[in-house]
């Protein structure tokens, strides 16, 4: 067999490993992602609610625990997890809002 036939082969099977490993990456992220459609709904009704204003606006009066983690309460975050999330949702699921 020539040399070029056989470095060859190993080239391709370096590519065929590396495509199947990322394929295999990908499925499990888009399964995980999947599983949490639920919860960007949520965050998303909760981001649009009386309750999200409420609490922003207890955190703004220093109501709130020193110590709580707030991130849903910064507009910033919660808007820009909606907006990616939609962005793949669109790529990923092109049937889905």
């Amino acid at each position: 067999m020539e040399k070029c036939s056989i470095e060859r082969i190993k080239q391709m099977e370096l590519r065929l490993d590396k495509v199947t490993a990322a394929m295999i990456e990908l499925s499990a992220a888009l399964e995980k992602y999947e599983a949490v459609q639920g919860d960007i709904k949520v965050l998303d009704e909760y981001y649009v609610s009386k309750e999200w204003k409420k609490d922003f606006a207890d955190d703004e009066a220093g109501r709130l625990p020193a110590d709580l983690k707030r991130g849903v309460l910064s507009e910033d975050a919660i808007w820009n997890l909606l907006s990616n999330a939609r962005e793949l949702n669109k790529r990923f699921f092109p049937k889905s809002k």
